[in-house]
C-alpha cells in the first residue's frame, strides 16, 4: 500500500505543479436545520448529523460543530502526517492525534461579551510510531505544522463572506 500511495501523492503532485489550476478545489457542504438543534448536513456523497447535547437543548443524535472541529484538526493532522512522511521517505507506523478544545460558553449564549463564544484554546497531542531518527520526526513535524490546512485555517483568519438571503 505505501509504495502505492507515495506512487499516488508523486503523481498528484507533478499534475499540480504543471498545471496549476488542476490544484484549485472548491469544497461544499450543505445543512439544514431540522428539529431543535440537529442539522443534516451532506457532503459529497455522505450525509452526517449534527446536534447538541441533551444539557443545553439537543438530542445529542450527533457531534456538536465544535466537536467536528476538533475532528477536523486530529484527522487532518494524521492524513498529513501519512502524506509527507510517504512522500519524504520517513517510517510511520502509527499516527493518532487527540485534540482538546476549552470553550466557555458564557460568549456563545451572549452573557459576556469579552468571552469569545468559540475555542480559547486548543491543545494537540500526537502520538507518532516510527523508526525515524529523531531529525527526521523533527523535520516531519516541522512540514506537516507547516502544510496541515485546517491547522492553517485555524491558526490564520479565512476571509469568510456570509450572504444571508431570505426564502
Amino acid at each position: 500500500m505505501s509504495e502505492s500511495l507515495a506512487a499516488t501523492i508523486a503523481a498528484t503532485a507533478e499534475s499540480f505543479r504543471s498545471e496549476a489550476k488542476s490544484a484549485q478545489r472548491t469544497f461544499v457542504s450543505a445543512s439544514r436545520l431540522g428539529d431543535g438543534f440537529r442539522s443534516a448536513v451532506s457532503i459529497r456523497d455522505h450525509a452526517l448529523t449534527v446536534d447538541e447535547p441533551h444539557g443545553i437543548g439537543g438530542s445529542d443524535a450527533g457531534p456538536t460543530p465544535v466537536e467536528l472541529v476538533l475532528a477536523a484538526l486530529g484527522t487532518c493532522q494524521e492524513i498529513t502526517y501519512r502524506a509527507f512522511a510517504t512522500a519524504l521517505g520517513i517510517p510511520l507506523d502509527s499516527v493518532a492525534v487527540t485534540v482538546e478544545g476549552d470553550i466557555d460558553f458564557r460568549g456563545f449564549f451572549a452573557i459576556d461579551e469579552t468571552i469569545r463564544p468559540g475555542f480559547q484554546r486548543l491543545r494537540v497531542q500526537v502520538a507518532l510510531g516510527s523508526t525515524a531518527s529523531q531529525a527526521d520526526v523533527d523535520r516531519l513535524v516541522a512540514v506537516v505544522n507547516g502544510h496541515c490546512p485546517v491547522l492553517d485555517m485555524l491558526s490564520t483568519p479565512v476571509p469568510t463572506t456570509i450572504d444571508v438571503r431570505r426564502v
